[in-house]
Formats: structure tokens, C-alpha cells, sequence
């Protein structure tokens, strides 16, 4: 997005990389408590709109539009995303935005609005800043910001992924207190939901971009009779050059709820709704477990994907791409937690790791690649962890080394790490152009 079009931001150079807040207030939807009665909205997608967005003024950011889904609901903002579920919020903020400031206030709204008075898992993540000394309040630096959350949290972590003088991952987690985030605490509820063996995995890919080609920058800029024609909606323009860019196609536009903003005089965000499971993957949702075929389009042995195929599960997740195109500081990024195979698959409706991987690549040839897989694992079996993690570098490997006529150039892996955390694996890899 562009830094002359937002009312918080400063003149100069604008910070494309995200800091990424998520917060849990319980281990699943099933486990919010339903203080209305009503089968309408549950726990946080409850708040009304005003209050998010007076915490939304604290970290300093507009909504600029909201689309409703099943499951949750997502805010295209001034500088990136915010989604909404009944147990858990996913806040995304570029720029100069004090992203960890609202922190207290979504606690305070949880407790008052939702009845939920207590952080189950959180999470706090961000790729190292291009221009660091334009941040403010915590976010001057790395160790303030894990001082800013170590006052709120006692069970915090802090790690650093990657060449520290480069390229590199930040990323602050806490671990539940005695609560496993697949069980949940009340009994009778839990007799209400699925086994946890048949849950589905908390899987989350993004793919942050540096450098982005020319070529690949311009149809982000705007001219005055692009920008005349759709001054009155913005999100006209967005959807428009979403068509044309192939962004609509990354996943099948019929599972696809596309909300997208064109920004004055450069720049883009999108935010996705998706429907994934038995219908995405080609299946009949009605037959029984045992009378169904393989799942087309993921691999049994494929652990994070299995998982929610085998019980019929399907669900609604997410992906939230944001542009800031301007030579010298240009930036994409793409994040996405609908889980897919690391398996390569050429059936099913929802493309495997690799090809999605290829096909977001392909729109913005980025010089500069920082790919993460974060999920989940059930228990701290090495084996279990080693080969999911081990399966995506694979996948990650595959869609970007080689040379390839779906792959506009190839680059070279300059970073692979694998991390195993309490409850939670990583797949980190990053890539230059050849």
C-alpha cells in the first residue's frame, strides 16, 4: 500500500513487513461460552463493529471494509488485516502502525464483551524491518517488544529465526497453562465436538516478498484516469486488477469470498474467505468415511493435511495478501492457514504447498523470498514433526529452485531451518534470485 494514502503514516519510505498479532481465547469455537443463547454470532464476532474499531484507533488504523463468513470475519484495513473468530483474533498491521498497543484493549473487550477472561495460547510474529528507526513505542526494537509482552504475559517466549545481520524471523509465543490446545477444558463440551485426533491442525504459510520486479510492480501503481474512474471504489479497482493479475485464481473463485482495495496512488490489500474440506477437495460430504475414495488432492501420509479429511471435516479459513510497490522498499506478502499437502497433487480443487507456493511467487518475482510454514503437532513426537517440516522444505524447494516453464525465474535456498516449539513445528526457508 501506499504511504501518501494513509492519514496515520509519515512521509518517506514506507514499511511493508507486518507485525502479526494472534491471540486465543479458547482452544476452538466449541469452547465459547455462549452468554446470548442465540445460535447467531458467538464469542468475539459478537463485539459490535464501533468497539474493534476504537481499538483498531489505538494502534492506528482505519476499516476500510468487512466481509462476513461462516466461521469468521474479515476487516481489510488502512494497513492490513484483522480477522475475527468466536475464539481467536488474528491482527496484521504494516507501517508504523503500534500494533502491540492494542493488545490490553482486545483482553479488556474479551473479558466484557465475550466472557472470556483468559489468554489461552499467544502468538506474535514479524519479519525484521527494513527502515527500523521510523517504528515507534515498542516497536524501536525487538527487545522491547518482548519486554512489552513479558509484563503481560508470564509464560512468553522469544526466539530469533534466521541470519541475524539479514534476513531474519521474529517470533513470541506462550504455551497454554496445563490446557492442551486440542482438549477441551469442559467435559460436556467437549462431548459436543469432534475427537481431537480428528480436529484439524492450526496451519499457517506465509510467503513475505522483497524486491519486487518492475514488471511485476507497475499494475500496482495507478494513473489518474484508473484512479477518476474508480475514486468512488476503491474496491471496484482492487477486484479489477485482481482478475487480471490471476490473484482470483490462486484458489477456485467458487470457494473464494475476495474482499480487495486499490489504494491512491499505489498500492493493494485483499483479504479471502474460504471454503475448504470435503468440497474443495472433490468428495462427497454425505458418504461415510470408509466408502470414500483417497482424498483427491491430498496424500494419506501427509499429516497436517490427512488430518481434516479423515473425519469429513471442513471449515472456512483465510488467506490476506498486502503490496507496497514502490522501488526501494517494495514488499508483498502472502498468508494463508487453509491446510495443504506438502504432497504434489494435480486433482483437487485446492492446490498442494508447492503450487501455491509457484503461483504467488509467480505474480510478484520478488529478488527475496522468506517462506514459514507454522503448525501445529499433537504431541512432541520428533518423527511426526520432522516429516511434516521436512515435507514442506521439500515442497518449498521444489516450487523455486528449479527451472520450470510455470516459474517466471529460478532462485537459490540461502536459509533452511526447522524448529520444533511447545506444541507448534516451523518450516523456515528463504531464497534469492540466481
Amino acid at each position: 500500500m501506499s504511504s501518501g494514502d494513509i492519514d496515520f503514516q509519515a512521509s518517506g519510505p514506507f514499511e511493508g513487513p507486518e507485525k502479526l498479532l494472534e491471540i486465543w481465547f479458547e482452544p476452538s469455537p466449541a469452547d465459547v461460552p455462549n452468554i446470548n443463547g442465540s445460535e447467531a454470532k458467538l464469542g468475539l464476532r459478537a463485539v459490535p463493529r464501533q468497539i474493534w474499531e476504537d481499538m483498531l484507533d489505538i494502534v492506528k488504523c482505519k476499516v476500510l471494509n468487512v466481509i462476513e463468513g461462516l466461521e469468521m470475519d474479515a476487516y481489510l484495513l488502512s494497513e492490513s488485516s484483522f480477522f475475527v473468530s468466536p475464539h481467536r483474533l488474528i491482527l496484521k498491521t504494516c507501517g508504523t502502525t503500534l500494533n502491540l498497543l492494542g493488545l490490553p484493549r482486545i483482553i479488556e473487550i474479551a473479558a466484557n464483551y465475550a466472557n472470556m477472561h483468559t489468554v489461552h495460547r499467544f502468538f506474535y510474529s514479524r519479519k525484521s524491518f527494513m527502515f527500523p528507526e521510523r517504528q515507534l513505542g515498542p516497536h524501536r526494537d525487538w527487545k522491547q517488544e518482548v519486554e512489552f509482552l513479558d509484563r503481560i504475559f508470564k509464560n512468553g517466549a522469544a526466539y530469533t529465526i534466521g541470519k541475524v545481520n539479514g534476513d531474519h524471523w521474529l517470533l513470541y509465543m506462550t504455551t497454554p497453562d496445563s490446557v492442551s490446545p486440542y482438549v477441551s477444558h469442559d467435559l460436556s463440551m467437549r462431548t459436543m465436538t469432534a475427537h481431537m485426533d480428528d480436529r484439524p491442525l492450526d496451519f499457517t504459510i506465509e510467503i513475505l516478498m522483497t524486491d519486487l520486479s518492475p514488471t511485476a510492480s507497475k499494475p500496482f501503481f495507478f494513473s489518474d484516469s484508473q484512479t477518476e474512474l474508480h475514486s468512488a471504489n476503491p474496491s471496484a479497482l482492487g477486484l479489477n486488477l485482481s482478475e487480471k493479475l490471476g490473484i482470483t485464481d490462486i484458489f477456485p473463485p467458487s470457494l473464494t469470498h475476495l474482499d480487495a482495495y486499490a489504494f491512491t496512488p499505489c498500492g493493494y490489500s485483499a483479504n479471502a474467505l474460504l471454503r475448504w474440506g470435503d468440497e474443495s477437495l472433490n468428495y462427497d460430504s454425505d458418504s461415510s468415511t470408509e466408502s470414500r475414495p483417497p482424498s483427491i488432492g491430498v496424500n494419506h501420509t501427509d499429516k497436517y493435511s490427512h488430518a481434516f479429511t479423515k473425519a469429513g471435516h471442513f471449515g472456512e479459513g483465510y488467506y490476506t495478501i498486502h503490496v507496497t510497490p514502490e522501488d526501494g522498499w517494495s514488499y508483498a506478502s502472502f498468508e494463508c492457514n487453509v491446510p495443504l499437502s506438502s504432497k504434489r497433487s494435480h486433482n483437487g480443487k485446492i492446490p498442494d504447498l508447492q503450487t501455491l507456493v509457484k503461483r504467488v511467487v509467480n505474480i510478484f518475482q520478488p529478488g527475496r523470498i522468506t517462506v514459514s510454514l507454522f503448525i501445529s503437532s499433537e504431541d512432541n513426537d520428533p518423527g511426526d514433526a520432522e516429516s511434516a517440516v521436512e515435507g514442506a522444505q521439500k515442497a518449498f524447494r521444489a516450487a523455486l529452485t528449479r527451472e520450470t516453464e510455470d516459474l517466471h525465474r529460478p532462485y537459490k535456498r540461502t536459509d533452511k531451518i526447522n524448529y520444533e516449539f511447545g506444541g507448534y513445528d516451523l518450516a523456515y526457508a528463504s531464497f534469492e534470485l540466481l
